[in-house]
């Protein structure tokens, strides 16, 4: 196991084992986590070996990370239960609010205690973007158009995942919603004011966050840039939002950042800007590029940052965490949710 401190780039594989050079790329001191997808997982047992084989390879651990919101972005099923899409609560809220607030911690606790189980560190969840109806990527991942029930909703599944050992990644600053194209395949610009986008930067303002992902979003109130290349406004969330997580990148092989060139380009802007931890996915040529190329001048506050996403609590093992009376009440609430 290498002694080595946290690199600012988190990258991922291609298949369900680790080979040589996926050993060998965790292992280079610019990675400092790993992202999982659907094509890495078959069942809970073999996603269990694989987690133990990357936490093996370094201390600190890797953090490994997975976007496993509910609804259509939940890279594992088999084996997991199926979470509700985070607009199930929403609706819920329309008419009990308590009990939409009180489902919203069901789902972070068991999102949270099951992925650790099988030796996930982290989800980047929640969506805090309001759903303002037309966009293309966001839809019902969205809790709710109303910014104080995305704070109540979110807030509560934030303490679930806390409750699960996990911490939360608040997306995507400083708010996706608005903007109808899909960052994935293009590049998104919202005109309004700041003062327009008050609203979206509410539950930014008003919950307990471990870090946020910056969007890949040109908004023109601030800068010429998207969020995730902008000092403007990774300056305004650490100074006038008050935030002092850490600032993920949205996956930087989306077309919405091409707008700095390649991908060279890409991480060292990015990082120059102010994010803390740089998503390079489903592009290991830009990987190795970026591994060969880059030599940044390293900022230890920021690897201490992202080192304190890991998990603080040891997790329950499967077999306990069936039998715990908390999880078997909280499956009930989803089952009442998925119906």
């Amino acid at each position: 196991m290498k002694q080595l401190p946290l690199g600012p780039l988190m990258i991922d594989i291609a298949g369900t084992r680790l080979t040589d050079l996926d050993r060998e790329r965790l292992c280079h001191p610019l990675v400092g986590g790993i992202i999982l997808f659907t094509r890495n997982y078959t069942d809970p047992q073999q996603l269990a070996a694989l987690t133990a084989e990357i936490h093996a390879l370094r201390a600190p651990a890797l953090l490994i990370a997975v976007d496993h919101e509910g609804g259509r972005v939940q890279r594992f099923r088999e084996g997991f239960t199926r979470l509700p899409p985070m607009a199930a609560l929403g609706r819920l809220w329309n008419s009990q609010p308590a009990a939409a607030t009180a489902a919203a911690h069901d789902v972070g606790y068991v999102l949270a205690a099951e992925l650790r189980a099988f030796g996930v560190d982290y989800s980047f969840t929640p969506v805090l973007d309001l759903d303002y109806g037309p966009s293309r990527v966001i839809g019902d991942r969205a809790f709710h158009r109303q910014p104080q029930a995305v704070v109540a909703l979110a807030g509560a599944l934030v303490a679930g995942l806390r409750a699960g050992g996990m911490a939360s990644c608040g997306k995507h600053f400083p708010g996706h919603g608005y903007v109808i194209p899909d960052s994935h395949v293009e590049l998104p610009v919202d005109e309004r004011s700041l003062d327009a986008m008050q609203e979206d930067l509410l539950p930014y303002r008003q919950l307990s966050l471990d870090a946020v992902m910056a969007a890949h979003v040109i908004y023109g109130c601030m800068d010429c840039n998207t969020a995730v290349f902008s000092d403007k406004w990774i300056d305004y969330l650490r100074n006038d939002v008050k935030f002092e997580g850490v600032v993920f990148t949205d996956d930087l092989s989306m077309a919405g950042a091409g707008i700095v060139g390649g991908m060279l380009q890409r991480v060292a802007t990015a990082y120059r800007a102010g994010c803390d931890m740089l998503l390079v996915c489903n592009a290991p040529d830009a990987v190795a590029e970026v591994l060969a190329g880059w030599r940044p001048e390293i900022d230890p506050a920021r690897a201490a940052r992202v080192e304190n996403l890991l998990p603080r609590q040891p997790a329950a093992d499967w077999a306990a965490l069936r039998a715990d009376p908390a999880y078997r009440a909280a499956l009930d609430s989803i089952a009442q949710l998925t119906a």
